[in-house]
């Protein structure tokens, strides 16, 4: 069978497991480039505000658990990471140790950039060249099972509140450069795309999309910043709004930090009640989702 050679690979950013881990992280996210004293110790105490490490490895390799669970025997289940232990290369190297010599790949990021996405392709490219047959798929974000993940989530944080219908939501994803507009990147409209088809099963009345976790580069980033979206609403008399990271699917310091810690504290400080729906991370509804893509792209590939 065709099958008894193919994998799929889960693949996701990366994150420092310990403290001590997080200057080589930082390294690696830099390409080599050596990070401030200054900024090491500020990124650490991001860390340490949110338990001591980044918790994205645990929680993708329990999606991959999830994901072997609903595919069997089928098609075994690894996980690589773009900045981080286990590296990419790391797991393609004990991908062709195992014998498969096909692989259907999935980054963790439900919305194609070149940026993001795209250099997930890259790493695994190099590292599979000449070895492994690699079915990559680009983009999810207009899966239904995601979606319907993503509204769930969403219905019951704003059962949370006194009067849901009132509740603004904002939908946030990571920020990237403006530069991507350039060369007609899809990542702002596959994520108005998503947000539309959320939005449309609830029937939301407001609701609004921004970005977050912008790098500290002097170009212009993609906006506008939910801090600044959560700044109008309070100057509009506002006391209520529910933060929905729709382009993440697990809990890390990007949602652990910069939403539970930053916006929080700025929402304080505004006289505002803020609220976030609960991470993905192994949802019973993405996991089908993932399950439906591998099985999709090996189809497709005449593998299974």
């Amino acid at each position: 069978m065709a099958a008894e050679r193919c994998a799929v690979l889960l693949m996701a950013y990366g994150g420092p497991g310990n403290l001590d881990e997080v200057e080589p992280y930082l390294l690696d996210v830099r390409g080599g480039r050596p990070t401030s004293p200054e900024l090491v110790e500020e990124i650490r105490g991001r860390y340490a505000r949110i338990g001591g490490g980044s918790p994205i490895r645990r929680l993708t390799e329990a999606q991959a658990a999830g994901l072997r669970r609903a595919l069997g025997s089928e098609l075994p289940v690894y996980v690589g990471m773009r900045h981080w232990h286990p590296y990419i290369a790391e797991t393609i190297e004990r991908i062709v140790a195992d014998g498969r010599r096909r692989l259907v790949a999935i980054a963790l990021a439900p919305h194609y950039s070149a940026m993001s996405v795209g250099a997930y392709e890259r790493k695994l490219a190099d590292a599979a060249a000449g070895r492994l047959d690699v079915a990559m798929v680009r983009r999810w974000g207009d899966h239904p099972m995601f979606l319907d993940a993503a509204a769930a989530r969403l219905r019951d944080a704003l059962a949370q509140f006194p009067d849901p219908a009132r509740v603004p939501v904002i939908f946030t994803a990571h920020s990237l450069p403006q530069r991507i507009l350039a060369n007609g990147d899809p990542y702002p409209d596959e994520l108005r795309a998503s947000v539309a088809a959320v939005v449309e099963r609830l029937g939301l009345a407001r609701w609004h999309l921004a970005f977050q976790s912008a790098g500290a580069t002097p170009e212009p980033w993609l906006g506008p910043d939910a801090g600044e979206v959560l700044r109008a609403l309070a100057a509009e008399g506002g006391r209520e709004a529910l933060v929905a990271p729709i382009g993440f699917v697990c809990d890390h310091v990007e949602i652990l930090y910069d939403v539970d810690v930053e916006y929080r504290a700025l929402a304080a400080r505004l006289g505002m009640r803020l609220e976030r729906t609960a991470s993905l991370n192994d949802d019973p509804l993405l996991i089908a989702c993932l399950a439906d893509l591998a099985r999709r792209a090996a189809s497709d590939r005449g593998w299974r």
